[in-house]
């Protein structure tokens, strides 16, 4: 599957952060999971996983960190509802422009949760 391939491809980049923009026909919970099973799959061990979403408008946010011997990535999966899995857009970022497209993508969620304490933690830990 081409979303599967190209996602683990750029997995194996020297970027902290792998950004990839797509549309899911499985919803917040069910998009997480596939995301989880795609690097998995690829060797990667899973450490931590979020998942942001909208209730008004169909698209949300979910971030695995993972670790792979001793390298470590960051998934950042921009999603939004679709009628089947499309990739829309692979980027590979360093450490800085992907923690800070991360808080874009949060707060563009979030804006009404900001103040919600585990948003505030998550958000000081970068």
């Amino acid at each position: 599957m081409e979303f599967e391939d190209e996602l683990v491809r750029n997995l194996e980049s020297e970027e902290l952060w792998t950004v990839v923009t797509f549309k899911t026909p499985y919803g917040p919970g069910g998009t997480l999971q596939k995301l989880i099973e795609v690097m998995e799959k690829a060797g990667w061990r899973v450490t931590f996983r979020a998942n942001w979403w909208t209730s008004d408008i169909p698209y949300g946010l979910a971030r695995i960190d993972a670790r792979k011997g001793n390298r470590e990535k960051i998934l950042l999966g921009k999603w939004v509802l679709g009628s089947k899995l499309k990739l829309i857009r692979v980027e590979n970022m360093p450490l800085k422009e992907g923690r800070d497209e991360f808080f874009r993508m949060v707060d563009s969620i979030t804006s009404t949760l900001i103040y919600d304490p585990v948003i505030r933690t998550m958000r000081e830990q970068y």
